[in-house]
């Protein structure tokens, strides 16, 4: 990468989210000078969403680094290993290794607070309204509601979906650690930080550290970019699986 190419951001969201989860963060990026774009995942498949990043890539200059929130996690993880995605960013996500899945992965761990306030209708899962203050319990009423009111609803098997290819194991990594979660347990956050040897930041914080606390999350994209854009050519990670 040429000294002084900003890279693109791509972000990628979960569940009972959409692009405009991201809304705190990007103008401040877009200031900055960087090119940024929200895939819009439609929790159709995870091949789907995938092809969904992939087609954002697609709209912006290369490099790039992509951003993944909670389930977006997983999708980064596989669409990562395009050869134009240079680094990752992780939010309070998952990050499957091959043999696993995103429901494997929240299957080792207690079942969070949030998962008591679903319902299933229409071959979908709908986070319900009491369910929140489970998923964002430290944004104001008002913001709450948006985030309820514009939720993305996933198919019943989109978790146990899987594809191969963990791109957190050559491409560089950042990880924000949610220490409030009631959605992803952060036990299991900072145990897949750990696994990809992410530059990891912790805040306390619910699921949605990009909306109650944006200035520690843009904090930790523009190092991911800084980083990433002094480097001669896109820095890779030796292969390797971690020791559990």
């Amino acid at each position: 990468m040429p000294p002084q190419t900003k890279p693109s951001i791509v972000f990628a969201h979960g569940l009972w989210a959409d692009g405009s989860c991201f809304s705190k963060v990007i103008p401040t990026l877009q200031a900055d000078g960087y090119e940024v774009i929200a895939a819009q995942n439609s929790l159709d498949s995870l091949k789907g969403d995938v092809d969904a990043v992939t087609r954002a890539l697609g709209r912006v200059s290369s490099p790039a680094i992509l951003v993944g929130h909670s389930y977006g996690g997983t999708v980064i993880t596989a669409a990562g290993n395009d050869d134009r995605v240079v680094g990752l960013v992780y939010i309070a996500a998952l990050a499957p290794d091959d043999d696993e899945t995103s429901q494997s992965q929240l299957a080792k761990y207690p079942t969070t607070d949030v998962f008591e306030h679903i319902e299933i209708v229409g071959g979908r899962i709908w986070l319900k309204p009491d369910g929140i203050d489970s998923f964002a319990g430290d944004l104001s009423e008002p913001e709450k509601k948006v985030v309820w009111a514009v939720q993305g609803v996933p198919v019943v098997d989109l978790f146990t979906q899987k594809i191969k290819g963990a791109a957190w194991k050559t491409k560089p990594s950042w990880y924000v650690v949610a220490n409030d979660d009631h959605t992803v347990p952060p036990e299991l956050q900072r145990f897949v930080a750990k696994r990809m040897g992410a530059t990891t930041v912790e805040v306390d914080s619910s699921h949605v550290p990009m909306l109650s606390n944006p200035s520690l999350v843009i904090d930790v994209i523009r190092k991911a970019a800084t980083t990433v854009q002094a480097s001669p050519s896109a820095p890779q990670k030796p292969a390797r699986r971690p020791d559990f």
